[in-house]
Formats: C-alpha cells, structure tokens, sequence
C-alpha cells in the first residue's frame, strides 16, 4: 500500500467520518468466541507504545467526536493490513480513547476495505456476521467493533457515548 494512498486515506476519514453513523446494529450481542478471539489477540495493544512497535503508527484521525451521539476516539492504522480483504484477527486500525498526560486507551477496532478491492457497487463485505457500511466520504466499507470500551449503542455501532476526546 502506498505511502500516498494511506495519506489519503487518513484525510478522507478525518474529514468525515461521520457520514457512516446512520447505520449503526444497536442490537448485536457484545461477545461471541470470535469477538472474544479478537479482544485476546488485542490484549498486547492495551500498550499503545506496543502497537505502535507492531505497525499500528499511522494516524489516520484526530480524535473524532459527534456530540451527543459519542466518540469514536483516534484511528491508529497498520499499513501492512490496508490491504483489501478483512482478516477477524488483523483490524486495519485500533482505535485509542486519548486521557490524561498522553495516555491512550484502547476502545475498539475498525476493519477497512477500501472500494479499489471491493467496488461499493457489491454486496458489502461481511465479518462477524455483520455486514460493513459504505462510506463514500472515504471511498471504503467499514466496521467498528468496541472489543475494550462497552458501547449502549451497540457492538457495531459506529459511534460509543461512552468514548470522549
């Protein structure tokens, strides 16, 4: 993946994110031995300087917040995961929750495939049983899954009241 494609990638997303909100799955179970296979496999990104060592560097957004509705938090990408196809145990960016003095908690994941691997002209790509939403701000399908901060709104739901920036 190109250096230039991921630097258009994080624009995109900065610029709006919010576009994907509207189609959020409140009712989705918060576990299932997949989504607990997923928070295991995440267990050492609770550091953030070892997810950072593990290739998640790119900053993809500032902090992202909606009002009301909550916060997504910052999007650390792994460029080597930009790849176009959606692995259960490899999200393309961990999102962190940034606190105090320069710390940041981990909150949740999102999987990314941009529209040059599956066209949104598709079915939308599936993992989890949950289909990925569209967004044509970014030209991608995504799906956010809080595996670290329990959302009201739903395991999938894009954005968690319960994330601030």
């Amino acid at each position: 993946m190109s250096g230039r494609w991921i630097l258009m990638l994080g624009a995109a997303l900065a610029a709006g994110i919010a576009v994907a909100c509207g189609s959020d799955t409140a009712t989705s179970p918060s576990s299932s031995p997949e989504i607990d296979a997923l928070r295991a496999s995440l267990a050492p990104y609770s550091s953030f300087a070892l997810a950072k060592n593990a290739g998640y560097s790119v900053a993809l957004t500032d902090c992202m917040s909606n009002g009301d509705v909550g916060a997504m938090g910052v999007h650390y990408a792994n460029p080597s995961f930009l790849d176009g196809t959606a692995d259960a145990m490899h999200p393309e960016a961990l999102i962190y929750e940034p606190g105090a003095n320069g710390e940041m908690s981990l909150v949740g994941v999102e999987f990314i495939v941009p529209f040059t691997a599956v066209p949104k002209t598709s079915s939308a790509p599936v993992l989890f049983g949950e289909k990925f939403i569209v967004n044509e701000v970014f030209g991608v399908w995504t799906l956010h899954v809080w595996t670290h901060r329990t959302n009201p709104s739903g395991l999938f739901a894009s954005w968690n009241p319960r994330v601030h920036c």
